[in-house]
C-alpha cells in the first residue's frame, strides 16, 4: 500500500514529515540542464538510466531537454515509462526467463524496445517472441569492457552474438553496450580515465571486427556520471547513459576532479530529510532515518552543511550522529538534511518525492511526485 505523501504543494519546506526524500529543484534543473548542454556541446546522444530516479516525470523533464529516450534495468521499470508515453526504451541488461521476455516483446507494440544480450539462448528467445507478438525487437551486444560483470568477450565471440542477432526474425542488430559500471567509482581521476581507456581498446577491436563482418553499430552504448567525459572524449561511444548527475550522491562526491579536488560537477540535489527524535546526551543526537530511509551499501549518509557533525552509524529506524564539541547544538524536533550514499536504492526505499524550490531551509514544496517504479524488480 503506498503512504500517503509526507507534504503537500504550498507547505514550507520545514512543514515536511519525516524521514522524506525531497528534491531540491533548483539544483536538481541546474544538473539537467548542464549535462544537456554538455550534450549539445559535444553532439552525443544521451539516455538518462532511469534506474536512478525511477520517475517518469523526471524522464519526462530530461526528455524535454534533449535525451533521446530511457534507459532502465528491468523489464518492470521499462513498462511504467512506457505506460507513461515513453516512446524509446532500452533496457541495458539482459533479460532472461519466458514470462520477462514475453512482457518485454509485448512493450514492443507501444514502443521502440531495446535490450541487451551477451548469449546465443538470449538472442533466440528474444527473437520465438518478437515473432509471437509480431514486434521488432533492438538488441544490442554487451561486451565486457572490464568490470567482470555481464558482456561477451569482445572481438570474434561478440561477432559471432551479433551476426546470430542479425539473421533472426524479429530482431534487429542494434550495436554494442559497453558500459564499465566499476571505474565510475574510481576515486583518482587519471586512474579512472586509464580505465576507460583500457575499456575502448576493446572495445575499438569489437566494433572494427563487427565493421569487417559487415555489421554496423547504430549505438555505441555506455558510460555513466563518473566518466561519462572520458567516453565523450575517446571518440568511440556516441550514446551515454548517466543516471545519477541528476541527483548525485555522497559516494560520487568522493571522486576526484581533473584538479584532485573532491566532488564531480554536478550538485547534490536529492536528500532525506529527518528529524531530531533524541538528544539525550551531550555530543549526541539521533535522527527518524536509518536503514529504511537511506541505502548505506556505498557509505553512511553525510549531514550537509554541518561539517562539524557525522552520521556514524544506522539501525532500521535511528540514525544516530556525533558532534564536535565545536557544533552547534541539536535540539528534539530539529531538522537534519542527509546526502544519501548511494542514490539509487535510496530512492527505491521511498513513495514520493518531494520538490522543494528557494532552498532547503526557506523554500516551499512546489511538486509531489510518486516513485513509481519503486519496487519494480522484475
Amino acid at each position: 500500500m503506498t503512504t500517503p505523501p509526507p507534504a503537500r504543494v504550498g507547505d514550507p519546506a520545514g512543514a515536511i514529515d519525516t524521514p522524506a526524500l525531497v528534491i531540491d529543484l533548483d539544483a536538481f534543473d541546474r544538473n539537467l540542464d548542464r549535462m544537456a548542454a554538455f550534450a549539445k556541446e559535444t553532439g552525443m546522444r544521451v539516455r538518462p538510466h532511469a534506474k536512478t530516479h525511477k520517475s517518469p516525470m523526471v524522464a519526462w523533464l530530461q526528455i524535454e531537454r534533449g535525451a533521446v529516450g530511457q534507459c532502465c534495468q528491468k523489464v518492470a521499470e521499462a513498462e511504467i515509462l512506457v505506460d507513461a508515453g515513453i516512446s524509446d526504451v532500452l533496457v541495458s541488461n539482459q533479460v532472461v526467463g519466458e514470462a520477462k521476455v514475453a512482457r518485454l516483446a509485448a512493450l514492443a507494440r507501444r514502443a521502440r524496445i531495446s535490450v541487451c544480450a551477451d548469449d546465443p539462448l538470449q538472442v533466440d528467445a528474444y527473437a520465438a517472441a518478437a515473432r509471437r507478438f509480431g514486434v521488432e525487437i533492438h538488441v544490442l551486444v554487451e561486451i565486457d569492457v572490464g568490470a567482470a560483470r555481464c558482456g561477451v568477450a569482445p572481438g570474434a565471440p561478440a561477432v559471432d552474438l551479433a551476426r546470430r542477432i542479425a539473421e533472426a526474425d524479429g530482431l534487429t542488430f542494434d550495436g554494442v553496450q559497453a558500459y564499465h559500471g566499476s571505474a565510475q567509482h574510481i576515486r583518482g581521476f587519471l586512474e579512472r580515465g586509464k580505465a576507460i581507456e583500457l575499456a575502448g581498446e576493446s572495445l575499438a577491436m569489437t566494433v572494427d571486427a563487427l565493421a569487417a563482418a559487415g555489421l554496423e553499430c547504430r549505438t555505441i552504448g555506455g558510460a555513466g556520471t563518473g566518466s561519462f567525459r572520458f567516453e565523450t572524449g575517446s571518440g568511440l561511444w556516441n550514446e551515454l547513459q548517466p543516471g545519477s548527475y541528476c541527483f548525485m550522491d555522497a559516494d560520487y562526491a568522493r571522486n576526484l576532479g581533473e584538479d584532485g579536488s573532491e566532488g564531480l560537477e554536478f550538485e547534490h540535489a536529492l536528500f532525506v530529510a529527518s528529524t531530531v527524535m533524541s538528544a539525550s546526551a551531550p555530543g549526541r543526537a539521533v535522527v527518524d532515518a536509518g536503514h529504511k530511509a537511506a541505502s548505506v551499501d556505498s557509505g553512511l549518509p553525510t549531514v550537509w552543511q554541518r561539517r562539524d557533525t557525522d552520521y556514524v552509524s544506522a539501525s532500521d529506524e535511528h540514525g544516530k550522529l556525533s558532534l564536535s564539541a565545536a557544533a552547534s547544538p541539536l535540539g528534539l524536533g530539529d531538522r537534519v538534511w542527509l546526502v544519501p550514499g548511494h542514490v539509487d536504492p535510496t530512492v527505491n526505499l521511498h513513495d514520493w518525492y518531494v520538490g522543494v524550490r528557494g532552498g532547503l531551509d526557506d523554500g516551499h514544496v512546489e511538486s509531489v511526485w510518486p516513485v513509481a517504479a519503486r519496487g519494480a524488480l522484475t
